[in-house]
């Protein structure tokens, strides 16, 4: 990430600390993605340690309050390996059984009635830029700003929180009208090739973000896997670009999609189908 110039969000649920993580990629682009919990000196203290290590913005999850019913998780007793921990988090306030799913766990510290006053209360302890992360509809998207939220991040959690939520790129051009320029807007979800980042652009995302592939690529050769990943994708998007007659970024409009709805699939894939390249 750090060789190739873009931003890596570290959740507040990492398996290796912030300060760990600043010390392995000082020039890397980095925001602290974080979650409000019960205890307010918990996100308190993440916000402080994420300012101190240079982050340079803090991406604020609203949508996972309460963890979805992750079905295949379960049916596959899925549950994090004995050689791993959650080290940004005290131990005291978060102890995962390893037979357990960790899905109870968040929802025993995370609150679960958190409302728009906490935005303004995170903005009274920062002044990084906050982003929303989670926004799924324009009259949220409104707010946000309303609110004080210095960008929008239109995001399903990868479809694992609600099967058959909408995905991104359908709720994208509605949430990008609504803004009307007032800040910016990025958008992640069913992002697999160069051509859905195109598409994203297109509707009016300033940067898109990706989380399986990177993943995938990680699993398959660590770090040069990660670099490859992330290599094919902009390869991927130089190539469409100049196949869509758009040789800057600044090129890319939504004059260059046709909408067929009935293409893709929905649900918790995600997948961003549903334009088609003119």
């Amino acid at each position: 990430v750090e060789q190739l110039g873009s931003v890596y969000i570290v959740s507040n649920f990492a398996t290796h600390s912030i300060e760990e993580i600043a010390a392995a990629a000082p020039k890397a682009r980095k925001w602290f993605q974080l979650s409000i919990f019960k205890d307010r000196n918990i996100s308190a203290a993440f916000v402080r340690r994420a300012d101190v290590a240079g982050f340079e913005a803090i991406v604020l999850s609203v949508d996972i309050s309460v963890v979805g019913k992750r079905r295949d998780n379960r049916r596959k007793q899925f549950a994090l390996a004995d050689d791993i921990e959650i080290f940004s988090l005290p131990k005291t306030n978060f102890s995962i059984s390893k037979k357990e799913s960790s899905a109870v766990h968040v929802d025993e510290i995370l609150d679960q009635s958190v409302t728009w006053k906490d935005l303004k209360w995170l903005r009274s302890i920062t002044k990084l830029p906050i982003i929303l992360k989670g926004i799924m509809c324009p009259e949220d998207a409104k707010l946000a700003i309303e609110y004080g939220a210095r960008a929008i991040f239109v995001s399903n959690h990868g479809g694992r929180q609600l099967d058959s939520v909408l995905p991104t790129i359908q709720a994208l051009p509605a949430i990008v009208k609504a803004v009307s320029g007032r800040c910016e807007i990025y958008v992640d979800g069913g992002v697999s090739t160069g051509a859905d980042v195109f598409k994203a652009l297109a509707l009016g995302a300033k940067m898109v973000f990706v989380g399986r592939p990177i993943l995938w690529g990680l699993s398959v050769d660590g770090q040069k896997g990660v670099k490859r990943v992330l290599e094919i994708l902009r390869d991927e998007l130089d190539s469409t670009m100049a196949l869509s007659g758009t040789p800057e970024v600044t090129d890319i409009y939504r004059k260059n999609l046709v909408h067929r709805p009935h293409l893709g699939r929905h649900g918790r894939h995600g997948r961003n189908g549903i334009c088609t390249l003119v």
